[in-house]
């Protein structure tokens, strides 16, 4: 093993002797210092096979080694800058160009939009809750009382992988997994990216990005459930709105509604493009959590009540900024996304 050493010494005192441009050198370097084949690299890992006694007396001859080598290149790297300053053949240095200008960056307008919804939902008392984007059927589907023959699987189609898992199709299975890991009383919020099988086109994508809320306590009513989107609504928007609730259909709570602002655009009017003429812009689905998902959890229907409610995170910044097309989001345009300055 030492006469390994000197060998190694006398190889790479007679390589750096002939190198002559920083190429050279840098082959020179990964031949000696190489992080997997470096002769050195190797040295050292052969250290292991030794007697503890050999393995002290020759590892000091190797750090010392070590040593020289490094010396030795970062001479050369001096001698070949000092050399390169000095040649005639250099252009010099031209210090009437202008500078280039380097812009500085912005949040992305979705994370700003969901930036300013995580605080508003802190300020109500709400807790951040997140959960896996690769899931269980069970989570996303069996404990959400959407068993394998519902319907409602048929408009949430996703991407299956390998061990029965799936990518998740809207933040709701975090309601369970907390509702799992705590008693009442709960008051969460989570915020994440989910997945489906959806064309991508002006006002779909197959990724987007969903807010999941959900409230159980003891006597919680559909009065708490109103209030609480209707705050968060005029909170969001930065305005006085109104906020109508529409009976609807989503397996997990029972009643279930979608629930709609007064236009943002024409004041409720009816008078643009934008509501239809109808004066109402829709936000998402909400309602009381349904007896069966508490069950699945292991709580008791007739003990505590709930509600649940769910948003779009580019829902809400296109309609913000008055943006059409959701594929603007992820073109990754400049000018586009230099409109949105934090």
């Amino acid at each position: 093993m030492q006469a390994r050493v000197r060998d190694i010494r006398g190889q790479f005192d007679a390589d750096l002797a002939a190198v002559g441009d920083a190429t050279a050198l840098a082959v020179v370097r990964v031949r000696y210092l190489g992080r997997r084949e470096g002769l050195l690299t190797l040295l050292l890992r052969d250290l292991r096979d030794l007697s503890p006694q050999e393995r002290a007396t020759t590892g000091r001859a190797v750090n010392d080694l070590k040593g020289h080598v490094e010396r030795g290149l970062e001479a050369a790297a001096g001698r070949i800058d000092a050399a390169a300053a000095t040649d005639p053949g250099l252009s010099p240095l031209e210090l009437s160009l202008p500078g280039r200008v380097r812009r500085p960056g912005v949040p992305h307008p979705l994370t700003q939009v969901r930036e300013t919804i995580e605080e508003i939902f802190l300020e109500m008392g709400f807790a951040l809750e997140s959960g896996p984007e690769v899931e269980s059927d069970r989570y996303n589907f069996e404990a959400l009382n959407i068993p394998a023959h519902h319907p409602a699987r048929d408009s949430q189609d996703t991407f299956y992988v390998d061990g029965g898992l799936l990518l998740r199709t809207h933040t709701s299975p975090v309601q369970i997994r907390t509702m799992e890991s705590r008693r009442p009383p709960i008051k969460m919020v989570a915020i994440g990216k989910v997945f489906r099988r959806d064309p991508f086109d002006a006002t779909h994508s197959p990724v987007f990005h969903q807010v999941e809320g959900l409230v159980v306590a003891h006597g919680i009513t559909f009065a708490h459930l109103k209030g609480t989107l209707e705050h968060f609504c005029r909170r969001v928007f930065g305005r006085t709105l109104s906020l109508r609730l529409r009976p609807s259909y989503f397996p997990f709570v029972e009643p279930g509604a979608e629930y709609d602002i007064s236009c943002i655009f024409c004041g409720g009017g009816g008078g643009c493009g934008r509501c239809k003429g109808s004066g109402w812009i829709e936000i998402g689905g909400a309602g009381m959590v349904h007896p069966a998902v508490f069950e699945q959890v292991g709580y008791d229907p007739a003990a505590v009540t709930g509600f649940a409610f769910g948003l779009g995170i580019e829902r809400i910044a296109m309609l913000k900024h008055g943006i059409d097309d959701i594929r603007l989001f992820y073109e990754n345009d400049h000018r586009f996304l230099s409109q949105f300055p934090a």
